[in-house]
C-alpha cells in the first residue's frame, strides 16, 4: 500500500526502512528553526521552514493540552499570545519523532524558553501521562522528570 506523503509528510522509524527513498521531501531528524504560522490547540502548532515547500504540523513533546471542546480555547489563546508568528527552536528527540497521526513530535523553544514547560507552569497543559488528581502539583519535580527526556 503506498504511502499518502501529502496527509503523513513524516514517517515513523518502521517506516522510515520502507518508503524513506520515495519520500519527496526530507525527513526530519535535527533540530531546526521555523516560524510558528499557526496554533492548532494548546499542544500543536503548525510551522515553515526554508527547507519545505509547505508547513507542517508540530506536537508539542511531554505535555497534554485540553481538547478543545474540553476548554482548549484558553490554552491555545494563550499559546498564540506567545509565539505565533515568531521563530521557534524545534528540539527533536530521535527517538520519539513522530506521533501516530504523523505529526512531528519536538520541544518547542522560544526566546530561551521551553513552550511546554512554560505551559505547565501557566497551567494551560500538563505532563503527558499525569492525571490530576486534585493535589497542588510540584512543578519543579514534575518538569525535572520532564527534563530527563
Amino acid at each position: 500500500m503506498p504511502h499518502d506523503f501529502k496527509k503523513f509528510p513524516e514517517l515513523t522509524d518502521n517506516q522510515m526502512e520502507v518508503y524513506y527513498f520515495e519520500s519527496p521531501h526530507k525527513q526530519i531528524t535535527e533540530n531546526f528553526i521555523a516560524k510558528c504560522v499557526k496554533v492548532t490547540d494548546g499542544d500543536t502548532i503548525r510551522v515553515e521552514t526554508d527547507f519545505r515547500k509547505f508547513n507542517f504540523p508540530i506536537r508539542f513533546a511531554l505535555i497534554n493540552a485540553p481538547e478543545m471542546k474540553e476548554g482548549g480555547k484558553e490554552s491555545k489563546k494563550w499559546l498564540e499570545n506567545q509565539i505565533l508568528n515568531q521563530e521557534v527552536e524545534v528540539l527533536i528527540n530521535k527517538k520519539n519523532r513522530v506521533d501516530k497521526y504523523g505529526r512531528l513530535i519536538g520541544e518547542i523553544i522560544w526566546g530561551g524558553f521551553n513552550m511546554g514547560e512554560e505551559s505547565v507552569r501557566s497551567g494551560n497543559a500538563r505532563i503527558f501521562g499525569k492525571e490530576i488528581d486534585g493535589s497542588i502539583p510540584d512543578f519543579n519535580t514534575t518538569l525535572e522528570v520532564a527534563n530527563k527526556w
